[in-house]
């Protein structure tokens, strides 16, 4: 029996048009737990790459970084790698003092 289910997954994701539905297939319907995770996970994984991205544009290292916003280079770190949350204060504070950038949220 599993290896039907198996089967029915894989040839689903064969099928797939878009990545809605191959989201759907791998993580679950939007809404449930699985796929909630998935997407928060995404979410920081987006933060964390934009942040890497910025800091050397900007031509500076984490503890440089850390340096101007008045925080530690291992919490630079642990952004840039997606392994902590951060408080929208701090993210401003990061990317408008630290690194010269407005950051507008959008809330859809």
């Amino acid at each position: 029996m599993s290896t039907l289910k198996a089967k029915s997954k894989k040839q689903r994701i064969i099928e797939a048009t878009n990545v809605d539905e191959l989201l759907d297939i791998q993580f679950g319907k939007i809404g449930t737990k699985n796929r909630d995770d998935f997407e928060e996970k995404a979410q920081y994984f987006v933060i964390s790459e934009m942040l890497k991205e910025a800091r050397k544009e900007a031509n500076l290292t984490q503890e440089q970084l850390a340096n101007k916003v008045g925080t530690k280079k291992s919490y630079i770190s642990r952004l840039e790698n997606g392994k902590c949350d951060i408080q929208l204060s701090t993210l401003y504070r990061i990317f408008e003092t630290g690194l010269g950038r407005k950051i507008n949220l959008l809330i859809g």
